[in-house]
């Protein structure tokens, strides 16, 4: 294409986008209109269908609101002659029987867009790719498909572009520069468990997330109603990828991280020690709980005596076992089971009771003994049931009265409560780890006692989430507080009606027709009160721990335990997971060794596996020491490919102790003004430095790790750490040590002066 074509070319694609943006504001403002009027409308329609009216009207409002930035990327043209363009969302002709204008990039007709080659050109001629700048189309690139010709460029300039581009505070989609491989992926139809993996840089957090957005497009009746969990390995990581999917439209979905997935507790602390992290992990821990939880359902050590107003009874271990006995085989919960315990405790203590009150007269049956029953006890009976059984009766009177006594009895049920206490899943972990004794009685290992039984940790989340599944819920005392509930809301709306119905009667000339007391009563506009619940999916979805999800993503899933994942296999009963991760870079010393380890304890052998296998991150400078560092501690893994090089060498510097401050201060100072992104990676006791495991998922323009040594000897997954760390930058990287670099490192170029070293290309 000529110069003078180049440009025709180009101010014909200015002129279609425009044209797209005066539809998009056209159609954002009907949607802002029909949402207004969704929200003002009464009608005839019910509450729920005006309330559902309105949310759909809202999801179009945020739709359209997503697209000002790169709503249209793309242009394909079939061998056919037809043309489509590819964008953020879909825009149609409505007066020319809804013809599309722009195609949405996750529909069907738009793969080609990502997949077709010159070797396999999916019907294609050629895909034109479009630079824009907010709403301006600034150039663009064309490569030819279906039949040899010339391109305006290489058909991946705007892939270089995006990944050479310096980083921001937050991930950018991907959406206009998606690759086959991860295209592919993206668009899996599989309903089940998917598991993703990929080395650092191949873009695995980025193809997680546009699954979703095209899950949510193509399966949104389906998904709707739950909505998606992502599940990521840090709060700061959550920040870093959270304004991806609302940039693709999408709201419907919660972000947490394993210490997020309690409602009401926000944990961030880690294990100190990696045993105690896999012992917590791992699902003996069930064992251990299950133990624990049969632990605070104890007998009396000795008999307590229960004084009662006619006669003194023992409540001794023996009729404590028996109710427990009764109530552990009641099936229930241990909150549930409590009240059959509590009962099962009153009608032995009442019989026996009983039985000392009537010198063994109460159970004969000879006629004598029942003629010297006092008469003013039997006038107190009712005439037909003396008839039938005078002396059944006169039992069942007294034992009433004794059980109004027991169930009243302070010492008694203070003693029920000691032996079979209404536990939280706070309050059982709590104890137990605050406890050598009740440790050692649960089977646990030593290692679980602490100083603080309450001092908790990311690792203690899924046990507190089991233990919900042990303990279950005090029903009884959820029941009584709903009741008193409805009993208020039934009295102050009776207050209502009655202030009616006497202002009606104060009216002199009584012409008024129907008031509220003539059309409900008390209980129905209580009923009618209720408040409504406004909130949208993801406030209502994260402070429910019964909701469960339509879809699950599990970002750095190598870290997670086999506790971990009984979390996330109750949120999605129905097993629709996408998993992304690389065990190579596993920390966690209860995290998974194995995919199938982890997997078929629920879905078998039911899941499927892709791998990706291009590195769009690291610049292959600094994958070749990532890479030599790989190859000691994971042999058996193949390094990502890099699709590029930066022309900066990654470089090494000794420093003494005193100067190492100053070296690091150094480097700060020298990427502070530049455009991109900077961090400095190292062991967490030295200032201003982030330990590893804060960087994971993340990425910068310039990284400095220092101190690689002691990375290297902090723990047994401290090389994992190291090649996390090495991992991080776009573009440049450095290394601080004061020992001796480790052999492995020992590519890096060894700089006096590594900051003008750092960014000198090498052209």
């Amino acid at each position: 294409m000529s110069s003078q074509g180049y440009d025709e070319e180009l101010r014909s694609e200015r002129a279609y986008v425009d044209s797209l943006y005066g539809r998009l504001d056209a159609e954002r403002a009907r949607a802002a209109v029909a949402f207004d009027e969704a929200v003002k409308s009464q009608g005839n329609s019910s509450l729920a269908e005006r309330d559902g009216f309105a949310a759909a009207r809202a999801r179009e409002v945020g739709r359209l609101n997503v697209a000002d930035n790169g709503l249209c990327f793309g242009r394909l043209d079939a061998l056919s002659g037809e043309r489509t363009y590819i964008g953020r969302i879909g825009l149609f002709d409505e007066e020319n029987d809804y013809e599309p204008l722009l195609m949405d990039w996750r529909a069907p007709a738009a793969k080609p867009f990502y997949c077709a080659t010159p070797v396999s050109p999916d019907g294609m001629a050629s895909r034109r790719q479009f630079h824009t700048r907010g709403r301006k189309v600034v150039d663009f690139t064309e490569e030819m498909l279906g039949a040899a010709g010339e391109s305006t460029g290489r058909g991946d300039a705007a892939l270089m572009a995006a990944v050479s581009a310096p980083r921001g505070a937050g991930m950018q989609d991907i959406v206009a520069t998606i690759q086959a491989e991860q295209d592919e992926i993206i668009r899996l139809d599989h309903a089940g468990v998917s598991v993703i993996e990929g080395g650092p840089g191949t873009g695995k957090t980025a193809v997680a997330l546009h699954r979703v957005a095209y899950l949510l497009y193509a399966k949104r009746e389906r998904l709707a109603r739950r909505g998606v969990l992502v599940v990521g390995p840090s709060p700061g990581f959550l920040t870093y990828i959270g304004r991806v999917l609302p940039s693709l439209g999408e709201t419907d979905v919660v972000f947490a991280t394993p210490g997020d997935l309690v409602p009401g507790l926000r944990v961030t602390a880690e294990e100190t020690d990696p045993e105690v992290q896999r012992i917590k992990g791992s699902s003996a821990m069930l064992d251990v709980l299950a133990a624990a939880v049969a632990d605070r359902q104890g007998l009396p050590a000795a008999a307590v005596e229960i004084g009662l107003s006619d006669i003194t009874i023992e409540f001794d271990a023996e009729v404590a076992e028996r109710a427990r006995a009764k109530a552990r085989a009641s099936g229930l919960l241990h909150n549930e089971a409590r009240a059959v315990f509590r009962e099962a405790v009153l009608h032995e203590l009442g019989e026996l009771a009983v039985d000392r009150i009537g010198g063994g007269w109460l159970g004969a049956d000879d006629p004598e003994i029942l003629a010297s029953i006092p008469a003013e006890m039997l006038r107190e009976l009712d005439e037909q049931a003396r008839e039938t059984n005078e002396l059944t009766v006169i039992r069942e009177e007294m034992l009433a009265q004794v059980r109004l006594e027991l169930d009243a009895h302070d010492r008694l049920s203070a003693e029920l409560d000691r032996l079979w206490p209404t536990l939280t899943p706070r309050r059982l972990l709590a104890d137990l780890f605050g406890s050598a004794e009740r440790v050692a009685a649960a089977g646990g290992d030593p290692a679980l006692v602490r100083a603080e039984g309450a001092a908790w940790t990311v690792s203690d989340v899924p046990l507190l989430d089991e233990a919900v599944e042990l303990l279950g819920e005090d029903r009884a005392a959820a029941e009584a507080a709903a009741e008193q509930r409805r009993r208020d809301a039934e009295e102050y709306a009776q207050g209502v009606l009655d202030a009616v119905v006497a202002d009606r009667e104060d009216v002199i000339d009584d012409e008024i027709g129907l008031i509220a007391t003539d059309l409900l009563d008390a209980a129905q506009l209580a009923e009618r009160q209720d408040e409504r619940d406004t909130r949208d999916l993801a406030e209502r979805a994260v402070e429910d721990r019964d909701w469960t999800y339509g879809h699950v993503v599990v970002d750095e899933a190598q870290e997670l335990s086999e506790m971990d994942w009984r979390v996330l296999m109750r949120r999605c009963p129905s097993r629709s997971f996408t998993i992304v991760g690389d065990l190579a870079q596993r920390r966690s010393a209860a995290g998974a060794r194995s995919w199938g380890d982890m997997l078929s304890p629920y879905v078998a052998d039911r899941w499927i596996y892709r791998s990706l296998t291009v590195n769009y991150r690291t610049p292959s400078e600094i994958m070749a020491v990532a890479a030599a560092l790989l190859a000691e501690f994971a042999p058996e893994v193949t390094p990502p490919a890099s699709v590029r090089a930066s022309g900066v060498r990654p470089w090494a510097r000794q420093v003494d102790a005193d100067g190492l401050a100053a070296a690091i201060d150094e480097f700060v100072r020298a990427e502070a003004p530049g455009e991109g992104t900077f961090v400095v990676i190292g062991p967490s006791d030295i200032p201003g430095v982030r330990p590893p495991s804060a960087t994971k998922g993340l990425e910068f323009d310039a990284v400095l790790v220092v101190e690689p040594d002691r990375i290297l000897d902090e723990g047994p997954r401290g090389a994992a750490e190291l090649y996390v760390a090495l991992t991080r930058a776009t573009q440049r990287l450095g290394v601080l040590h004061t020992g001796a670099l480790p052999e492995v490192l020992n590519g890096l170029a060894r700089e006096k002066n590594p900051v003008s070293a750092g960014h000198r290309r090498f052209l």
